[in-house]
């Protein structure tokens, strides 16, 4: 296990269990953003990493990374995500 990158890959097959400064790590180097909410008093940030999704719930005291299966819906992942969505510039 030469590459780096490698070692993440493996890892997220476990990412849940990482303590939370490996999981920060791994999105910093590897996860794309993808969108954000507000809810309630938490804000949400949608990341790719590796193929699978990761939000991430920002509240006044506390952060927490959740992950969601590979079998899950991925239009009913971005659902939330839409109200933030401004599609007003787009044409067809």
């Amino acid at each position: 296990m030469n590459n780096p990158e490698e070692k993440y890959m493996l890892e997220y097959a476990m990412f849940e269990r990482l303590p939370f400064r490996s999981q920060t790590e791994a999105i910093a180097k590897y996860g794309n953003i993808l969108a954000r909410r507000q809810h309630n008093k938490w804000q949400v940030t949608l990341y790719e990493l590796h193929n699978t999704f990761v939000e991430l719930w920002s509240g006044e005291q506390v952060q927490v990374y959740s992950t969601f299966k590979n079998s899950a819906n991925k239009v009913a992942i971005f659902e939330p995500y839409l109200d933030a969505v401004n599609v007003s510039g787009l044409e067809r």
